[in-house]
């Protein structure tokens, strides 16, 4: 013999909705959100000119240059800087005959170690483009920072004596933007 089960139904509210995992539900709104914000900064990103690109084909394309420096070999450099806040500056680099020769992302820490003791002003425009910030200092030095692409959240920094020269070399610091001391 066997004993039947009473039929036992749960009382439900109208108003009740099947329950979804939390994964589920959060993970449709966190997809758009991301695909959201990488299609942000895809459009945030300088289109490199091509090799032998007219200097006119370039400004139309990426819009007026942020500075323009002469070349020792008698071409132009053309900066795209993002600052100040922006951590990247490009630089296209154009012939005598305003033809693209290259680009490149100026900003990076190979490139502060190129700043030497007694390096001129105007060579480490020309290298790195337009600082993020100035600073007046004691005795008449200013400093110069940059933000540029790393995860510890650092800038670079170079003194520059009274004489336009560089005094010592490039400092890795922490962007005071990261530090919680401040």
């Amino acid at each position: 013999m066997t004993a039947e089960l009473p039929d036992i139904t749960m009382p439900t509210l109208a108003t009740s909705r099947p329950r979804r995992p939390i994964g589920r539900t959060l993970s449709l709104p966190l997809l758009a959100t991301t695909l959201a914000l990488l299609g942000a900064c895809a459009a945030v990103q300088v289109p490199r000119p091509t090799p032998g690109q007219s200097e006119a084909e370039v400004i139309a394309r990426l819009g007026p240059p942020t500075g323009r420096y002469t070349l020792p070999a008698g071409g132009q450099r053309l900066e795209y800087a993002t600052g100040p806040y922006g951590r990247t500056t490009w630089m296209v680099d154009l012939d005598s005959a305003g033809k693209v020769t290259g680009s490149f992302q100026a900003l990076t820490e190979a490139n502060f170690m190129k700043v030497r003791d007694g390096m001129p002003r105007d060579e480490v425009l020309r290298m790195l483009g337009r600082p993020a910030d100035r600073a007046g200092e004691y005795m008449n030095r200013q400093t110069w920072s940059w933000r540029y692409p790393t995860y510890e959240c650092l800038w670079a920094r170079i003194t520059f004596e009274p004489d336009g020269k560089v005094r010592g070399g490039a400092s890795l610091l922490t962007d005071p933007r990261c530090d919680v001391d401040h």
